[in-house]
């Protein structure tokens, strides 16, 4: 049985123009472990498709499986829930506090579900030297280049152990040189974690390290195809 299953996914918004569909009945699947990328021309749905799967969005038809949980049937309180325990998310942008310093900001998550300090503060240290802050931690996002913030961003995902990380074109807001490293970074922390990770991305190389590549037009996913030295061809 996938790990990701959607099945039938409507959702469309109110503009001043009437009604807009922007998915049209998309299915998807993704196996436990498997590292897939969402490409597609800009405006299609790609990052609406990323927050339905999260639970972020509510959507107008059709189902969404991850693991054994249904999101579709869960009420607001219980898909909050279900993000701070079993979803990461990574975005372009990256959405850090700006008053907390990098070790507050990836201890937040933890925070907000409870941990103990001694344990959520561990967890912190540890993923901060992971992904090669640990002499930044008490600097400010402010302080912080470009993509020292994205690697906070990215510990802060993890450290709830999720097992399902979501990464909206984590990329996209870097240089090429920055961006390399973080798409590395990405890739070893998938593999180490035993994630199954879905990004939407525009960056071919980003999109090449990952095991299979869907494309999304009008709608719907219309290809399923591994990329040319993909990750498991390689």
């Amino acid at each position: 049985m996938p790990f990701v299953e959607a099945k039938g996914l409507v959702k469309a918004y109110r503009t001043a123009t009437g009604r807009l569909e922007v998915l049209h009945g998309l299915d998807l699947t993704v196996e436990q472990g498997e590292m897939v990328a969402i490409v597609g021309a800009s405006g299609v749905g790609k990052s609406t498709l990323l927050h339905l799967l999260g639970g972020l969005d509510p959507f107008d038809a059709g189902t969404i499986r991850i693991g054994d949980a249904l999101i579709d049937q869960m009420d607001d309180a219980a898909r909050v829930r279900f993000r701070n325990r079993h979803v990461g998310f990574v975005f372009q942008f990256h959405h850090l506090l700006p008053e907390f310093t990098a070790f507050e900001n990836v201890e937040m998550p933890l925070r907000i579900g409870g941990l103990p300090p001694a344990e959520r503060q561990e967890r912190a240290r540890a993923l901060l030297d992971r992904v090669g802050l640990a002499d930044r931690t008490g600097h400010r996002p402010g302080a912080l280049s470009g993509g020292e913030q994205q690697r906070v961003a990215v510990a802060r995902a993890l450290v709830g152990r999720p097992s399902l990380l979501l990464a909206d074109e984590p990329t996209g807001n870097l240089d090429e040189a920055t961006a390399s490293e973080l798409q590395q970074l990405i890739r070893t922390m998938h593999r180490e974690h035993g994630l199954t990770s879905i990004i939407v991305t525009h960056n071919p190389v980003l999109a090449a390290l990952c095991d299979r590549i869907e494309r999304l037009e009008v709608g719907r996913l219309v290809s399923n195809r591994l990329p040319e030295g993909s990750a498991t061809q390689t």
